[in-house]
């Protein structure tokens, strides 16, 4: 099962949610890219006291959308304001309770306030009108078998679907290092299973490397369940050496040519998000010019 409208309604509401025109993207002739909108994680903004100053901030440095923890202390009614002012989008929410509240837990007390913070972050994307809200669905260790991870932590999503499907918000399954969802075969058993639209795959490019598929393989074989994907920059040689493996963007194994191409064969456009150490202007204005560099948007 592949239903036809997930991305549809990922692109149709990222249009809507930033009607004024955009800045064309610079690609090579011969290639067909995808249309790719620059975000960050708002966490990463270390500049600005207010949301209105940090939006201002990454709008001046070429940046159109951001994605926010939910939940969060984040001044909402202010943000909202901010984003209504600067047309930055508020693109989606990102599960912050998925690590320590997780909805594969055998205690169901603890699934209950996984449960809790999913239903927040679904919300809280209605709020903003972002189509998607970003879920680490399960950890399967510690006790936790794949199976079980599997099983209860889809019993808890299917509880918070008739929200999603009433709200339009799409529940993205995130691939992280948490022993669960380690290969594209493994995501889209999971994400099928539910038969609904409003359960994807929110696909982190550099994450899934060190478990041996390329991430254009993920791609293509996710096919029109990808809704989102984001990136940082991963060294498998310096993972196989036992250095630190995360580099800056660019100076990873990501094959960003085949990760573009698999994008537009896909027919995936809409936000690009990084997702590394941020910080000031300096700092996101270096991240900026990354990212346009392996997205071919300079």
């Amino acid at each position: 099962m592949t239903p036809p409208n997930r991305r549809d309604f990922v692109k149709s509401a990222s249009a809507a949610a930033i009607a004024a025109a955009l800045p064309a993207s610079t690609m090579a002739a011969d290639k067909k890219r995808p249309k790719l909108r620059l975000a960050v994680k708002y966490g990463m903004i270390g500049e600005g006291a207010t949301p209105l100053e940090k939006l201002e901030l990454v709008k001046s440095l070429g940046f159109e959308g951001v994605e926010i923890d939910s939940p969060s202390k984040i001044d909402l009614p202010a943000l909202k304001k901010a984003s209504e002012k600067t047309g930055i989008v508020v693109h989606g929410t990102i599960d912050s309770v998925h690590w320590k509240m997780p909805l594969s837990s055998p205690d169901p007390d603890v699934r209950f306030e996984g449960l809790k913070g999913l239903t927040t972050a679904v919300l809280e994307a209605n709020y903003f009108g972002a189509p998607t809200a970003l879920l680490v669905p399960g950890v399967a260790r510690d006790g936790v078998t794949y199976q079980e991870c599997f099983d209860r932590s889809a019993a808890e999503v299917r509880k918070v679907l008739p929200l999603a499907e009433k709200l339009k918000v799409i529940i993205g399954i995130e691939t992280v290092w948490n022993d669960f969802i380690t290969s594209p075969e493994q995501m889209i058993a999971y994400v099928d299973q539910f038969d609904s639209p409003w359960v994807g795959a929110y696909f982190d490019c550099s994450n899934m490397l060190k478990y041996g598929v390329p991430s254009a393989t993920w791609i293509r074989k996710l096919g029109k369940r990808l809704v989102k994907f984001d990136f940082k920059g991963f060294n498998m040689n310096n993972f196989k050496e036992g250095k630190n493996p995360w580099v800056k963007i660019g100076e990873g194994t990501e094959d960003w040519s085949d990760i573009l191409d698999a994008l537009a064969e896909v027919g995936y456009d809409g936000f690009a998000t990084s997702e590394v150490g941020g910080g000031g202007r300096e700092v996101l204005a270096d991240i900026a010019t990354l990212m346009k560099k392996v997205l071919e948007l300079s």
